[in-house]
């Protein structure tokens, strides 16, 4: 694995945005960075590739075990969406994606920061832009990258077919707006009719007892890029609890969108060599079990919000944020590599229960935030 530096592509901006990155330098900070590029060996793209698949599978044991041990609890799951939760896993609710974040130097094995289960961006760059980059400049190269033929596959596998696929997240959000644009076309491309539908926008028809949208039609298949623990916690929560639409993805995913998921994982599959060692519980006892070095995190914090490293007692990073109130668990620290001051973290994607594309986003200091670039890749 390399970092080799590279002239951009001169109207590289124009190129991003006719494939739908259009926030490609937000507030003036660049977030995509072709002046550089990851080079892999096929080997070394196997290994994430096996990766990304075992610890899928890891995850989904991990969610029987939850399940059958009543271990909600520890995942901060809130009482009302645990019916609904053990329903979603018994009917086996469509799953269409989510992204592992994986600490990788090419030699050792792929470690298991964190999976994004539940509503994970950065997906346009590593379907769509970072595919294109590699036409323009190395095109008799290959990148790991079949993302977007899964994810219309994938929906092409929803079953009963829907006459009518909801998609939405949030106003005022321009990457969350693109991501569901790009997911409404593959949708599309199955073959299924789409409609967006922001959150917002979504209504609720007490007479048919059902979600609506603003012409009131029915909503019975929702892609919500919007997570699950807000949704239970906002004014339709009651609504949820009656399980009249299908949203994807499904409520079981909760339990692994969820970094209470690391210490169960460590716990059913310890010394696995793609997980690092984790821990729930009071933070000293952990800290000891992990030798004074690790990596505090919140439960359900995103982008890098309000986590912690500390090695021998001395803090390296200590991001803010608004999360913690649901707790934090502790995980040895990751060996993230460095490429002349820049650590990256490498996304695998599973599309449809299997891995099949990777999106390699790197930062200065250890921690990926909102705003670490993204960097294409190739082998």
């Amino acid at each position: 694995m390399e970092r080799i530096s590279t002239s951009p592509r001169p109207d590289w901006p124009a190129r991003v945005e006719e494939v739908g990155l259009t926030y490609h330098t937000p507030n003036g900070v660049p977030y995509w960075n072709e002046s550089a590029y990851y080079k892999l060996s096929a080997a070394e793209v196997d290994v994430l590739e096996k990766a990304g698949n075992d610890l899928h599978e890891l995850c989904c044991e991990a969610t029987r075990h939850i399940l059958e041990k009543d271990w909600f609890e520890r995942l901060a799951i809130p009482n009302d969406a645990i019916p609904c939760l053990l329903n979603s896993w018994e009917r086996d609710d469509f799953s269409l994606y989510g992204r592992f974040d994986l600490a990788y130097d090419g030699a050792k094995p792929p470690k298991l920061l964190e999976y994004n289960a539940d509503t994970p961006t950065s997906l346009v760059e590593a379907a769509v832009a970072q595919w294109f980059w590699l036409q323009d400049t190395q095109p008799s190269a290959d990148q790991f990258n079949s993302i977007h033929e899964k994810l219309i596959g994938a929906w092409k596998k929803l079953s009963p077919q829907p006459k009518l696929v909801h998609l939405g997240g949030l106003k005022g959000h321009l990457e969350d707006a693109q991501t569901v644009l790009y997911l409404q076309d593959t949708c599309h491309q199955a073959g299924l009719a789409t409609e967006r539908l922001f959150i917002e926008d979504v209504g609720w028809h007490e007479q048919r007892r059902c979600f609506v949208d603003l012409q009131e039609r029915d909503v019975t298949h929702y892609f919500k890029l919007h997570p699950w623990e807000w949704m239970w916690d906002s004014e339709f929560a009651p609504q949820l609890k009656l399980e009249t639409t299908q949203f994807i993805e499904p409520m079981w995913k909760m339990l692994l969108s969820n970094k209470g998921l690391l210490p169960i994982l460590w716990e059913l599959f310890p010394d696995h060599p793609n997980l690092l060692p984790a821990f729930d519980g009071d933070e000293a006892i952990a800290a000891a079990k992990l030798n004074g070095s690790y990596a505090c995190k919140p439960k359900l914090s995103r982008e890098g919000a309000n986590v912690r490293l500390v090695t021998e007692g001395r803090v390296l990073a200590d991001t803010p944020g608004e999360y913690g109130e649901e707790g934090f668990v502790y995980q040895a620290l990751a060996p993230v590599p460095e490429f002349d001051g820049h650590h990256p973290v490498c996304g695998v994607w599973i599309v449809n229960h299997e891995a099949c594309g990777l999106g390699i986003r790197e930062d200065d200091t250890l921690v990926t935030g909102n705003l670490s670039r993204f960097v294409p890749h190739l082998f």
